[in-house]
């Protein structure tokens, strides 16, 4: 039985931690991306191959593209939509060329990933991601002053949030605005304005619009995947719910399998992201798996911690609200069946130690993201021998 591909998301040469630190924490594959090429422009080859050069030059393996970004145009559909899925599936024929056949990407709109705090200090001095729904409602009610803003929250949350306002300075505010706005992956900031602006495309969209949206941007590069031998893998919302206005078609069980089965060809996949899934109390991770598990072409393993009112924090990796030993548990038991080990990370980490003193990315500090890989690679052979012995 081979192990699942132990991974580490990397941002190239000015990533905070080095590839000699990745290899340090164990893992043999890295997760990267070209991130200084515009959204919708085709990924050079030169280029591919300088970063796939860089990494098997430290003795790593270049096992995850995450993430190759689909446009706006494409998720809104708009009069330039066919000239940016040209552009996607030559860069998926760069990639194929390079020998990388595995391509996480997000149908997220506007916002790629969404927190209130990313500094929530826990008992122990460590910092986590957290996200809570009354400071959410402040940006929106009185920041982002969406129309209708307050309709989408519970009364509770609306009245939390007009005390929090009255309590907040203007520096609060705009600490708030800048890390909610840190999930728009744009090349350059981004003002309230244009948030506000993209928010009304999507109203006109709406749910059923944008999964029809998804479906045809999966058929159009399906031909391609198949040819080139790429599996593409979507990721989760994060969270996995409404926010803002905005409509959300992978944010359960019942999404992930409306995707694989709405195009279903083999080359359409599943990023099986726990932290993401596990942030909402609709979601049972490991029966998502269960039923999903035969797309699931890559994980992220993260934690969070819930409370009564949907509010969560990034918790250590394997103790949470996910069952993190039942996610491992069917990962190995699907890995088993594959002839090609399906690749994971840790997902996130908390800002810790001696990365305390840093400045790190959100989420990716070093030393957090060592620890979770460690626990998670224990709990790995674990289950396994577990197994073997059992067979």
């Amino acid at each position: 039985m081979s192990s699942l591909l132990q991974s580490w998301r990397w941002y190239g040469s000015n990533d905070p931690v080095s590839l000699q630190d990745v290899k340090q924490a164990g893992a043999t594959g890295i997760v990267s991306a070209l991130h200084h090429i515009p959204h919708g422009e085709v990924w050079p080859l030169a280029d591919i191959q300088q970063r796939k050069s860089e990494i098997e030059a430290a003795g790593l393996t270049w096992a995850v593209v995450e993430s190759v970004p689909v446009h706006e145009a494409i998720k809104t559909r708009n009069a330039d939509c066919e000239k940016y899925l040209d552009n996607y599936r030559q860069s998926l024929r760069n990639l194929a060329a390079c020998g990388l056949t595995t391509v996480c990407y997000n149908f997220m709109p506007v916002l790629d990933w969404t927190r209130t705090n990313i500094a929530l200090e826990l008992w122990n001095g460590a910092k986590a991601l957290y996200f809570n729904w009354a400071d959410l409602a402040v940006f929106d009610m009185f920041i982002l002053k969406r129309e209708g803003a307050e309709r989408d929250y519970a009364e509770e949350v609306v009245a939390k949030a007009k005390e929090r306002y009255a309590a907040f300075s203007a520096e609060d505010l705009k600490a708030l605005s800048d890390i909610i706005l840190m999930g728009v992956p744009t090349e350059g900031s981004i003002t309230v304005e244009q948030l506000l602006a993209s928010i009304e495309i999507y109203k006109s969209i709406g749910h059923e619009g944008l999964r029809q949206n998804l479906t045809y941007f999966l058929s159009s590069i399906m031909d391609v995947c198949e040819e080139t031998g790429i599996n593409m893998t979507i990721h989760p919302d994060d969270p996995p719910y409404a926010i803002l206005g905005l409509p959300r078609v992978a944010s359960s069980k019942e999404d992930l399998l409306y995707i694989i089965e709405q195009v279903d060809r083999a080359p359409n996949g599943i990023c099986f992201c726990t932290g993401s899934l596990g942030a909402g109390s609709h979601n049972n991770p490991v029966d998502i798996l269960k039923a999903v598990g035969h797309r699931v072409y890559f994980a992220h393993l993260r934690n969070v911690l819930k409370d009564a009112e949907g509010n969560f924090y990034e918790s250590d990796h394997l103790t949470g609200d996910v069952d993190m030993y039942g996610v491992m548990k069917e990962l190995i038991a699907i890995n088993s069946k594959r002839e090609q080990p399906i690749p994971f990370r840790p997902d996130h980490g908390h800002q810790m130690l001696d990365d305390l003193q840093k400045v790190t990315n959100p989420g990716y500090s070093a030393i957090g993201r060592l620890r979770g890989l460690a626990e998670l690679r224990g709990l790995e052979m674990g289950i396994a021998r577990s197994v073997a012995s059992k067979d």
